[in-house]
């Protein structure tokens, strides 16, 4: 009866990438093409960028929320990052993993970190971009920052790079060099994982 449940357990797929390397993109795609997966919403203290839909792309909260629900042990794992707190909702993924369906997560490498601790099924799948150069023009193209902003990603993607290779858990790695060959191959291992 155990070995059942576990097998019919869905996958938790998560993946990171430094700001700018397309992880966005690349979701987006995969989400739409490869069917049945769950895509975790996170919460976030920060603003909503334009277009963006509260508990459809993030759960938007207060400081005060956030800290609450932090302090109430609701979250698998939180950071604070680029001055803003991010977080996943503890029960979201154990609800939709235990029904069978695979989650979709969207994570920076330290709190990958912190939720292989909750739950070390998880499968790590890092984005990078071909080079800290083509970040930096990929960063400076979005036009959603001003230059300090720009500055402290680029400097946060060669840490959260450095340290992958050397704390992360990550047992895929893809660069995104060309964009429609990235999405093949997002597609191509994300089926695999969950079929495997």
């Amino acid at each position: 009866m155990m070995t059942t449940m576990i097998k019919n357990r869905g996958k938790i797929l998560v993946f990171s990438a430094p700001s700018g390397a397309g992880k966005t993109t690349l979701l987006s795609y995969l989400l739409e093409t490869v069917p049945g997966l769950v895509y975790s919403v996170s919460a976030t203290t920060r603003k909503p960028r334009q277009g963006e839909v509260n508990g459809k792309h993030y759960f938007f909260l207060s400081e005060e929320e956030f800290r609450q629900r932090a302090a109430n042990d609701e979250f698998a794992e939180w950071e604070l990052v680029h001055g803003n707190y991010y977080g996943t909702p503890r029960l979201f993924v154990e609800s939709v993993v235990s029904r069978g369906a695979s989650i979709v997560m969207d994570i920076d490498v330290f709190g990958k970190k912190k939720l292989d601790c909750v739950f070390p099924e998880a499968v790590g799948i890092l984005i990078t971009p071909p080079s800290i150069e083509e970040l930096e023009k990929r960063l400076r193209l979005r036009k959603t920052d001003d230059e300090s902003t720009i500055l402290v990603r680029l400097e946060n993607a060669r840490t959260e790079m450095e340290f992958a290779a050397g704390e992360g858990k990550y047992e895929y790695t893809i660069v995104n060099d060309d964009l429609e060959r990235a999405k093949e191959k997002i597609s191509k291992l994300t089926r695999t994982i969950i079929n495997g």
